[in-house]
């Protein structure tokens, strides 16, 4: 492997691109209980044309990485409308059986961990913001689209205490206790949405690449059931993990890793190129939002940025992907691609040793894209 190259100095502030703005697009002041309404984010993990600083003696093996992260990265908190446990066991993971489609991760308890491990590295990517679309001060209705374990509702519920907030997923995995005004359902986005039309001030969705058969309609649907004037925001992440510092070449495990989820999901009629080019951006136009905003950013995948925020993002998504790579690997690659189980575990070992040595500086392309629905009558 290649040694790390020479360091590039970041750049204070990365642009990001954006639809024609309309004459009526409001603009909205930050919210009063966080930094996390509607501002730039700014940085060196922030557009593909920069690179993020290496730290030195990248080379020194690092096999607990873990251990740096701290105690306190989870939340609690969760309630549930109904009560609906259909899971199903493969290769000793559970999963769950949704009516359109059987989801490709597993539900259980070592895969929600990552989630939350997730949740928390994207925040300090995202400069401590639970979203980027400036939604203003005084949201009424939120929809948290595919809310895992429920945490960034939660967080959001706690921000906006006079916001009634929903999360929908189609696992009971939300924890025990939420704040009054959140609440979770079961239920699925590829059916029928039963809300009403112009309804939501805001929709949040957050990595369901890889379960969606058609991004527009899915967009569409959001489209559908936001109010005028309010927003939708997705962020997905592709599944390839590169690099600016080390060349990784074509026979490299990085590489084969990223071949092999595209192919199973594509067999599957889903995609895991959905945060690639500007798909997420060409869907919501042709939905109709307008006001669109497109930011990619580089989510680091171990502690080996020079940045102390980055590091610690980098070493929550370690962490994550150290305990999930079994869980991504054992539905697709054996039900979409005939490996057996055996081969997913050495394959998901060879991918871990990898990603384990920081002087790869990996990092996996993170796409935010939010929209804003015009208002009646606004041309």
């Amino acid at each position: 492997m290649a040694s790390t190259s020479a360091k590039t100095p970041s750049s204070p502030k990365a642009t990001v691109a954006t639809s024609p703005k309309s004459a009526k697009s409001p603009t909205s002041p930050k919210s009063p209980k966080s930094q996390s309404s509607g501002t730039e984010v700014t940085g060196e993990a922030v557009g593909t044309d920069q690179t993020i600083e290496a730290a030195d003696d990248l080379d020194v093996e690092d096999d607990d990485a873990s251990s740096a992260l701290g105690s306190d990265i989870q939340s609690s908190t969760g309630s549930l409308t109904e009560s609906i446990y259909a899971y199903r066991v493969l290769h000793g993971r559970t999963y769950n059986a949704p009516k359109t489609t059987e989801y490709w991760a597993p539900n259980d308890e070592q895969q929600n961990e990552g989630l939350d491990l997730l949740h928390n590295s994207l925040l300090m990517l995202l400069g401590d913001k639970l979203f980027l679309a400036p939604i203003g001060d005084n949201p009424q209705r939120v929809l948290d689209l595919g809310t895992g374990t429920g945490i960034w509702a939660i967080d959001f519920g706690d921000m906006y205490p006079g916001a009634e907030v929903i999360g929908t997923d189609l696992s009971p995995i939300q924890p025990a206790w939420t704040p009054p005004n959140v609440k979770f359902e079961i239920d699925d986005c590829l059916l029928e949405w039963t809300w009403p039309e112009n309804h939501f001030d805001f929709i949040h969705i957050r990595a369901l690449y890889g379960s969606i058969p058609d991004w527009g309609e899915l967009y569409a649907k959001a489209f559908k059931h936001t109010k005028p004037g309010g927003w939708v925001q997705d962020l997905e992440m592709d599944v390839r993990v590169q690099s600016d510092h080390v060349a990784i070449p074509e026979d490299h495990v990085f590489e084969e890793w990223g071949r092999v989820f595209i192919e199973s999901a594509e067999k599957n009629g889903r995609t895991f190129r959905i945060s690639h080019d500007h798909m997420m951006r060409d869907n919501m136009i042709a939905a109709g939002f307008v006001d669109v905003t497109e930011v990619k950013l580089k989510a680091p995948c171990h502690g080996w940025p020079r940045d102390p925020k980055l590091q610690q993002a980098g070493l929550l998504l370690f962490a994550m992907l150290d305990q999930s790579l079994e869980g991504f690997g054992l539905y697709l690659l054996t039900k979409s691609l005939g490996w057996t189980a055996e081969e997913v575990i050495a394959f998901c070992a060879k991918f871990r040793a990898e990603i384990k040595k920081k002087s790869n500086c990996g990092w996996i392309l993170t796409t935010v894209v939010y929209g804003r629905k015009p208002e009646i009558g606004e041309t």
